[in-house]
C-alpha cells in the first residue's frame, strides 16, 4: 500500500503540531527530509523511539523546523505498518511546509480516517472499535468519553463475540440434527435450541435497551424552555449557561426566535432551546416564533415550563399546561424572590402530576434542584459507564434490532414445528446482523461511509 501522510493536529496556532506518515516506505521517505542530531541506520532504530533533529527543504537544503520524530515499526503501530509522527512547532504554515516535503518525497495525502481504516483493514481493531474512536474524539462529557473508551477497549466486541459463539453452538446442534436423522434427536434439539435462542434474544434486548441511555450520553437530552412572554425563560437560559446569552427585558415578546445551546449538567449533555413566549399575537414575526416554539415542544425529550409565580395562572399559562400533559416536563414557578402565591397547590398544576419547583432565575436559586430532578427523571444518577456495555451508535442499534427480529422468527419456526434447516436460515441472519457491527461481513460502501466521518490525519 502507498505511504500516506497528513496533519493530525487541529487547524490553528498551538505549542506543537503533528504530521503523521504510515506505509511500507515511511522511513525511506522520512530520510529524505529529516536530519537527526545522531545519525543511525533505520535497521538500528528501535520502535517506540523518539529522535531529535531538523526537517529540511529537499531542494534548497534549508531548515524548516526543529522537530522530534517518533518511530513505530510494523506491526507494533497504530496501523500495524511502519509509521512515524513528526512533532513540530504549532502553526499552520510550518505544518503545511513539512507536509509538502513529505508529499514531494513520495508520500500521498491521506483521506479522512485513512489511518484508522488501515488499522481496521489490517486487523488491529474491528469496525465497532474504529467507530468508537470518532465518538471519543467528539465526546462532549466525561461519561460519553468513558463509554467510548470502553468500546475502544473492545467491550462491545467481546459481548458480540460471546453471543456469536452461542449462535455457533446452536448451528452445531442443528447440523447434528440434519446430519443424523436416524437418531430422531430433532425434538430434543428443538427444545434445546429454543432455550438458547431465548437467552440470546434477552441479551440482545438488553443491549438494544442500553441505546436509550447511550443516545443521551452522545446526543444530549433535547430540552425546550417554554412559557408565556416575560415569565423568565431567557433569564433561566442565562442562569444555566452562566452568561448573558439571551436578551432579558421587561418588555413582553423580546425573544422572537429560538436560541439553542449545548450545556453539561451533572455529566449529562442538554441540548437547551429557549423559545419565543407563547401567546396570541398579530405581529407576523412574533407569530412565526410562537409557531416554532410549539413545534419544538412536540419534538422535545424534556419540556421545562416556566411560570411567573408572582401572578395567578392566566389563560396563556393554562393553554400551555394543556399542551404539556403528555410530555416529559418540569414546571418551574419563577420570580420567588419577588413573592410567592403558592401556585404549586393549584388544582390544575397538581392534576398534571409533574414535578413543580420554585426558583428565581434572576438570583439563580433553585436551579440546582432542577438539575437533580432532570437526573432523577432520566434515571441517570446510578449510571455506571465503567461497568455497563452501552450502545451509543444508531447503526449498531439497528443491527441488533434486526438480530432480535431474526431470533423471534426462529422461535416462531420452532413452535410451529417447521424443519430445522429453516431455523438455521434465521440463525445465519442473526450472525450476519451482528457481523455488520464488528465488520466481519460488511459492505465496502458502509466501511467507506463510516470512515468519511473522520477528520484528516486520524
Amino acid at each position: 500500500m502507498n505511504t500516506i501522510a497528513a496533519i493530525s493536529t487541529a487547524t490553528g496556532t498551538g505549542g506543537i503540531g503533528i504530521i503523521r506518515m504510515s506505509g511500507e516506505n515511511c522511513f525511506q521517505i522520512l530520510e529524505k527530509i529529516f536530519i537527526p542530531k545522531k545519525k543511525q541506520k533505520i535497521e538500528e532504530i528501535k520502535g517506540y523511539q523518539i529522535k531529535y533533529g531538523t526537517i529540511i527543504n529537499q531542494n534548497t537544503k534549508e531548515m524548516i523546523d526543529e522537530v522530534l520524530v517518533s518511530y513505530f515499526k510494523a506491526p507494533k503501530s497504530y496501523t500495524t505498518e511502519n509509521m512515524c509522527e513528526i512533532n513540530s512547532h504549532g502553526g499552520s504554515i510550518i505544518l503545511r511546509m513539512i507536509l509538502e516535503e513529505c508529499l514531494k518525497a513520495g508520500a500521498i495525502l491521506a483521506e479522512p480516517g485513512e489511518f484508522t481504516k488501515r488499522a481496521f483493514l489490517n486487523g488491529r481493531i474491528d469496525l465497532s472499535q474504529a467507530e468508537s474512536i470518532i465518538d471519543l474524539i467528539n465526546a462532549k462529557t466525561t461519561r460519553e468519553a468513558k463509554a467510548s473508551a470502553k468500546q475502544l477497549e473492545g467491550e462491545l466486541s467481546r459481548k458480540i463475540g460471546t453471543i456469536r459463539e452461542s449462535l455457533l453452538d446452536i448451528m452445531a446442534d442443528i447440523e447434528a440434527s440434519i446430519d443424523y436423522p436416524e437418531y430422531d434427536i430433532e425434538e430434543v434439539t428443538n427444545h434445546q435450541v429454543l432455550e438458547k435462542i431465548k437467552k440470546i434474544k434477552q441479551e440482545l434486548e438488553q443491549l438494544e435497551k442500553s441505546y436509550e441511555t447511550g443516545k443521551i450520553l452522545k446526543e444530549g437530552i433535547k430540552t425546550v424552555i417554554i412559557g408565556k412572554p416575560n415569565s423568565g425563560k431567557s433569564s433561566l437560559l442565562n442562569a444555566i449557561l452562566k452568561e448573558e446569552r439571551a436578551i432579558v427585558s421587561d418588555i413582553e415578546g423580546t425573544t422572537r426566535d429560538s436560541i439553542e445551546e449545548m450545556v453539561t449538567i451533572k455529566g449529562i449533555p442538554l441540548k437547551l432551546v429557549d423559545t419565543a413566549g407563547i401567546r396570541k399575537t398579530e405581529d407576523q414575526i412574533e407569530k412565526i416564533g410562537v409557531d416554532r416554539a410549539l413545534k419544538l415542544l412536540q419534538e422535545a425529550e424534556l419540556v421545562i415550563m416556566i411560570i411567573d409565580g408572582t401572578k395567578p395562572l392566566e389563560e396563556e399559562d393554562k393553554e400551555i399546561l394543556q399542551k404539556i400533559k403528555e410530555r416529559n416536563a418540569i414546571i418551574l414557578l419563577n420570580k420567588m424572590d419577588r413573592g410567592d402565591l403558592s401556585l404549586e397547590k393549584s388544582a390544575m398544576l397538581c392534576k398534571l402530576n409533574k414535578p413543580i419547583l420554585k426558583i428565581s432565575a434572576k438570583k439563580g436559586t433553585g436551579i440546582e434542584k432542577m438539575y437533580e430532578k432532570i437526573v432523577e427523571m432520566f434515571e441517570l444518577g446510578n449510571l455506571q459507564t465503567d461497568s455497563e456495555t452501552l450502545i451509543t451508535n444508531i447503526r449498531h442499534k439497528n443491527q441488533i434490532h434486526k438480530a432480535i427480529l431474526s431470533c423471534e422468527k426462529a422461535e416462531k419456526t420452532i413452535k410451529e414445528n417447521m424443519p430445522v434447516d429453516i431455523i438455521a436460515v434465521e440463525m445465519k441472519e442473526v450472525l450476519e446482523s451482528l457481523g455488520e457491527i464488528t465488520g466481519d461481513n460488511v459492505s465496502e460502501d458502509i466501511i467507506n461511509e463510516i470512515f468519511r466521518k473522520f477528520c484528516l490525519g486520524k
